[in-house]
């Protein structure tokens, strides 16, 4: 139903507040719409060098966190984390990954759409 009525970047930034309304023998009730998918976010990670190792160690044990990628460039490690809402990934941002020490700063980008993922390009 989110998919359908409101663009993908409506149903990621309002997957905590959309609602649907319904007509129950006369009186309007409210429902709140559940997503049947997890929120995406690539997270970019500025990291003390000294901590690389540390760190990496404690990504390795949030629950959220599905792919971690210690790369060259601009920033040092780059994760793929997945949330149920907004809310569990903010959670995951504030209160778990800027807490590990050695972490400088973090650049989310939310994904939109998959056109392809290793689960799907394996069926060439």
């Amino acid at each position: 139903m989110c998919r359908e009525a409101f663009s993908p970047v409506s149903c990621v930034i309002f997957t905590a507040e959309v609602f649907i309304e319904h007509k129950n023998e006369g009186a309007r009730k409210l429902r709140r719409l559940r997503m049947d998918s997890a929120i995406l976010a690539f997270i970019d990670l500025f990291v003390d060098s000294p901590h690389v190792d540390e760190v990496v160690a404690a990504l390795k044990e949030l629950k959220n966190i599905s792919e971690i990628y210690e790369v060259t460039g601009e920033f040092d490690i780059v994760i793929l984390a997945k949330a149920n809402d907004i809310e569990e990934l903010r959670d995951l941002l504030k209160n778990k990954i800027m807490k590990i020490k050695g972490i400088k700063s973090t650049v989310s980008s939310i994904v939109l759409k998959s056109h392809r993922t290793p689960e799907t390009a394996s069926g060439q």
